[in-house]
């Protein structure tokens, strides 16, 4: 997922508010956790957040999350954030663990399917 770091998302330093930074991650993670489990997922926790360097107004903000864990119905989130322009290198200033709830139409925690993780198991327990 990417983002320009706009005058709107940044502090009274001209660089990235930290909440905004925060709200973003939230995004990337809810995504990969969506993705993943194949159904509405809620934000149960936020653990670990850190917020490496500043991230100045006009650099292009790139956040990786990919899911570490996956538990019945959890799953833990890990988000990775680096800033770049076209003129300097990317940076890692962003870095954080979700936790991700997958969850019913009623908002109640659901198990999730996690035959196609992996697909030897799946298909071992199709033919038994």
């Amino acid at each position: 997922m990417r983002e320009l770091v706009l005058p709107v998302y940044a502090n009274h330093h001209g660089t990235l508010f930290a909440g905004q930074g925060l709200q973003l991650m939230a995004k990337a993670a809810f995504l990969a956790a969506r993705g993943l489990a194949r159904r509405e997922v809620v934000m149960a926790g936020v653990t670990g957040v850190q917020c490496l360097a500043p991230v100045p107004v006009g650099y292009q903000l790139t956040l990786q999350g990919w899911v570490s864990r996956v538990g019945r119905s959890s799953m833990t989130v890990c988000v990775r954030g680096l800033a770049d322009r076209p003129d300097v290198p990317a940076e890692h200033v962003l870095t954080g663990v979700f936790e991700m709830v997958a969850v019913d139409s009623t908002g109640r925690p659901v198990a999730i399917d996690s035959s196609y993780l992996n697909p030897e198991t799946s298909h071992e327990h199709h033919n038994h």
